[in-house]
């Protein structure tokens, strides 16, 4: 019979035996010595430290102590006799045992049912002699400490068996205490499992922890090279993007420009091109989908002025009109609205050549609108190299302070790029003698849309 047609019963007996080999039987005398208690507890954190360095022998000491007790307690009985040696050196030799061989003392102390009433020298004595019956006991709680909760179920039966084997051979001549033994020994095996499970517990909890730490530095490190993703391309790309437009602009404003200016300008703009190429392709590398980027103090809404005089330069004929009553902003609002419309100003640099571009900027008591659009390009549009993520970045900044975002094709052909972002309402202040700022026009355009949900 093969091993995959036999039942799962026989699989079930193999496993079982198994276990006691691994638990009880395989290399039973080896060294194995009780380790240290640990000393960060509750209580002996609260010792000197002189003392709390010998604490952690604490164990050891208690079981020496007990065996010493055991010793004692047969010598002051029996006095310094056979059954003194018989019924309480060795199991306080027993007990010493279990502190560097705990297996192999064990297996000593399960034959005691047979061998000390046989070494006794007086009838009517016991099955499990009162030294005997205590250190069984401990060892097996010992045990059932350091090892899985079916080396106490092994031990618990193992006994049962020495204990019935035992009455079964000599019932007749020693009284017999095997159900004491088996009632005794399952309540204290059932407290040393309880105590084994929930050292393991907090174990696993322990180990929890350390792995929920070791991610969270890794989120952090994510979260830090996201936020250079960002940065790099809502402030980087923007100036390539500048410098490149202003390179292929730059021979057309001079008359008869020389040829090694022309090829000097071309050059500028390919490695701009290609810085531009090459950054998104980084920007792939670090950037995280499902990042949330923390609120610092960069640029805000009044840098506005100088961001347009920028894209001015570059040919790119750009107003802003201001709505509302201005007012101070928390600083991810305002450095989330700036970076949205310097995205949308890059796109039309890169999009629409010779477009105009309107920033319509309106506050409103709950929140701020934003609206970028441009008309349809004048020139030629090249493509741009690389899938940029402005558009994506747009809608995570929107999305991060709980607003919305909307982008596509106006309806006269050119862009438009619209967003509001809530802002809870400012605690009030005392009235000041200036009056409120008005709307500001810096130059002459129709009435804004809507804020919410412009209109092209």
């Amino acid at each position: 019979m093969t091993e995959t047609t036999r039942s799962p019963e026989y699989h079930l007996a193999v496993g079982v035996l198994q276990g006691l080999r691994e638990d009880l039987l395989h290399d039973a005398f080896a060294y194995r010595p009780l380790p240290p208690m640990r000393t960060d507890g509750p209580l002996i954190r609260l010792l000197p430290d002189s003392i709390r360095h010998y604490a952690r022998w604490a164990p050891h000491a208690l079981l020496l102590a007990i065996a010493a007790l055991v010793l004692l307690s047969g010598a002051t009985f029996m006095g310094v006799t056979t059954d003194m040696i018989v019924l309480a050196m060795f199991p306080a030799g027993l007990i010493a045992l279990v502190v560097i061989r705990p297996v192999g003392a064990f297996w000593l102390s399960l034959a005691s049912p047979v061998w000390a009433p046989l070494l006794a020298s007086y009838y009517n004595s016991w099955h499990w002699p009162p030294g005997a019956f205590a250190a069984h006991l401990l060892i097996m709680f010992v045990i059932a400490l350091r090892a899985r909760p079916r080396t106490a179920v092994w031990m618990w039966v193992l006994t049962a068996f020495s204990s019935g084997v035992a009455e079964a051979l000599l019932g007749g001549y020693y009284n017999k205490n095997m159900a004491h033994m088996l009632v005794v020994s399952a309540m204290v095996l059932l407290v040393a499992v309880a105590i084994n499970v929930r050292k393991t517990a907090d174990r696993e909890v322990l180990a929890e922890r350390t792995v929920s730490a070791v991610e969270r530095d890794k989120r952090t490190l994510l979260e830090e090279r996201t936020t250079i993703a960002r940065e790099l391309h809502d402030v980087v790309a923007h100036h390539m993007s500048v410098v490149a437009i202003q390179a292929e602009a730059a021979p057309y404003r001079v008359e008869n420009p020389p040829e090694e200016l022309e090829k000097a300008f071309a050059t500028i703009r390919e490695n701009a091109v290609a810085a531009l190429t090459e950054l998104r392709r980084i920007l792939g590398v670090v950037r995280a989908e499902d990042y949330e980027a923390p609120d610092a103090p960069q640029p805000v809404l009044a840098d506005l002025d100088r961001l347009l005089e920028n894209v001015r330069e570059t040919g790119l004929d750009a107003e802003k009109v201001v709505t509302g009553s201005v007012r101070p902003l928390p600083q991810g609002v305002e450095l989330s609205a700036y970076r949205i419309v310097q995205e949308a100003l890059s796109n039309a640099l890169r999009h629409a050549p010779g477009a105009k571009a309107r920033v319509e900027v309106s506050y409103v008591l709950g929140g701020l609108g934003l609206r970028v659009v441009n008309t349809p390009p004048e020139g030629p549009v090249q493509p741009s190299p690389g899938a940029g993520h402005g558009i994506t970045g747009m809608r995570e900044r929107v999305a991060m302070l709980g607003g919305e975002l909307t982008a596509g094709p106006a309806a006269d052909g050119g862009y438009e790029v619209a967003a509001f972002v809530p802002v809870a309402p400012a605690e009030p202040v005392a009235p000041r003698d200036e009056p409120a700022t008005g709307p500001v026009m810096l130059k002459k355009s129709p009435a804004p849309a809507t804020t919410e949900e412009p209109s092209p």
